[in-house]
């Protein structure tokens, strides 16, 4: 494990390379996906992942925003909870998303992306 605990929103904002390396274009689905797919053209491979990207996740009573590490080899751990984040606004992207559910989790809505962006000070 990279970090030694579960990070903080406050904890993230002191890690400039989590920042820069969030992918903002990822939603959980796409991180489970098999890494080869056969097709009618023979074994199709999937390009690797690496970055960070931010989940709902609903298995508790109330959702929660995680951010998740994952690696070019496949390997995944959640490095941060973000309690900070209100939680209508958790509450909103989960029945916006409820479509996309993946094994409890939810992507992040524009709202949500808008928020830890202007948290985080990205541009």
């Amino acid at each position: 494990m990279m970090f030694n605990k579960v990070l903080s929103l406050e904890d993230i904002k002191k890690e400039p390379f989590v920042i820069e390396h969030i992918r903002w274009d990822l939603q959980p689905k796409d991180l489970m996906e098999p890494r080869c797919l056969i097709t009618d053209e023979g074994i199709k491979k999937r390009e690797p992942i690496k970055g960070y990207v931010f989940y709902i996740d609903t298995m508790d009573k109330k959702p929660i925003l995680f951010l998740m590490r994952h690696t070019a080899a496949d390997y995944a751990e959640t490095l941060a909870q973000i309690d900070e984040i209100p939680q209508e606004l958790l509450i909103e992207a989960v029945e916006e998303n409820k479509d996309k559910a993946y094994f409890g989790m939810y992507p992040i809505n524009k709202k949500i992306e808008d928020w830890l962006k202007k948290e985080l000070k990205v541009l």
